[in-house]
């Protein structure tokens, strides 16, 4: 993906197809370093034994009748789709050219695929051939896998089109930054937090769409909590509450870090090395990922890179960068301004708080994240730091979490 970047930014490829380009370029290195060195499909979370497959003749009608899930499933999300008006309008648009142009062949690659996956799978009875045997008047029928079914591919319906609508800009920007201007910290600054966002971007985007179990990075579970997900999709749009003119937007009175610190080489410097970090931690919490980055998801319990800091280091590091570059305390307007904004924005980190809950509630349902839990809580480095801090003593001993079945 870097090499991309660099053949792209010397060419000037800055359109939305140089970015589908930096997509791809962004995810073979990974299937293959999946695929060759960590040889993820030999896993045994994959639910795959490739040493007895089936017979054709004893999968063929598992695999019709999850064909016909699926592409109910997908006709269903392509009317959601078409009903949404605001999916057809701006930076979505071209997020639905890409499904236009992309589900044709998806549907006719997925036909081989699930009659030859299937043969292999321990459980070949998912999700998908719940709602076919469902939609078909089969018995077996286990509502809660159609429910769960139905959460998995509304986060992937949700947040890929999100992605794939923002994946162009994001790219665009940073492809045309003037180079020559990066001796001012401000444009450093600025280039390098829009280089974090590209791979930030790029790896999520990989992530939601490659949710397949020969990578090992199939869901798992979609978060079941109505909580969890409120809490999530009103920090994306159409329901987001921080855009410009909404209900939660801290903006109004406030300025950018640079404007109040213009003139002040050393405070500009210090303060773009500070935000370039934290955009830097973010992005790393997603690249950690690797091809499992979803939001409201089951995809495997990280414990690496810095999620061995922090259970959410990513909420932790995007609200700090919110808080440093905003500064809300400062106003070009009134002290009911600067008390509005800050308060604001106390309301903002704390939906990231709520939603941090909701995700260790679902987690929580699996033991490996409850023994996470509690190491992190003990010997982990941010709350050892919040500790000392409070001056509150270290938990002799962790309770797994309480979580509702």
């Amino acid at each position: 993906m870097g090499a991309w970047l660099v053949f792209a930014g010397n060419i000037g490829m800055d359109g939305p197809y140089a970015a589908l380009v930096a997509l791809v370029a962004c995810a073979v290195p990974m299937i293959l370093w999946s695929l060759v060195v960590d040889r993820v499909h030999r896993n045994a979370t994959t639910g795959i034994d490739w040493g007895c497959p089936r017979p054709f003749a004893k999968t063929r009608e598992i695999s019709l009748t999850k064909l016909a899930g699926l592409f109910a499933t997908w006709a269903a999300i392509g009317i959601i789709y078409g009903m949404g008006r605001f999916y057809w309008e701006g930076n979505f648009a071209f997020a639905m050219w890409c499904f236009s142009w992309g589900m044709p062949i998806v549907a006719l690659l997925a036909v081989p695929y699930v009659l030859w996956l299937d043969r292999y799978l321990e459980q070949p009875r998912d999700g998908s051939w719940h709602v076919g045997a469902w939609l078909t008047g089969q018995a077996g029928v286990d509502r809660e896998a159609i429910w769960g079914h139905m959460r998995s591919w509304a986060v992937k319906a949700f947040f890929l089109a999100f992605m794939l609508a923002v994946v162009p800009g994001n790219y665009g920007s940073f492809i045309r930054s003037d180079l020559t201007r990066l001796v001012d910290p401000v444009m450093l600054a600025s280039w390098l937090i829009a280089l974090m966002f590209v791979i930030d971007v790029s790896f999520a985007s990989v992530g939601y769409v490659l949710t397949l179990r020969p990578l090992d990075s199939h869901i798992r579970s979609a978060n079941p909590f109505a909580a969890a997900w409120t809490a999530a999709l009103i920090c994306y749009p159409p329901f987001i509450m921080m855009e410009t003119g909404g209900p939660l937007d801290y903006h109004p009175g406030t300025q950018e870090w640079s404007s109040w610190f213009a003139g002040h080489s050393v405070l500009l410097w210090l303060w773009g090395a500070a935000l370039v970090a934290l955009t830097a931690i973010y992005a790393w919490a997603t690249v950690a990922f690797g091809l499992r980055f979803s939001n409201l998801t089951h995809r495997g319990i990280l414990t690496h890179g810095p999620y061995a800091w922090s259970r959410h280091p990513a909420y932790l590091s995007k609200n700090l960068f919110w808080w440093l570059s905003t500064l809300p305390l400062l106003t070009t307007g009134s002290l009911v301004d600067a008390m509005r904004a800050t308060l604001l924005m106390a309301v903002v980190s704390g939906v990231y708080y709520w939603r941090a809950k909701t995700e260790e509630r679902h987690l929580g349902l699996d033991p490996t994240y409850r023994a996470y839990s509690g190491w992190m809580a003990r010997r982990g480095a941010v709350p050892r730091f919040v500790r000392w801090l409070l001056g509150t003593p270290a938990p002799v001993t962790v309770d797994a979490p309480q979580v509702a079945a």
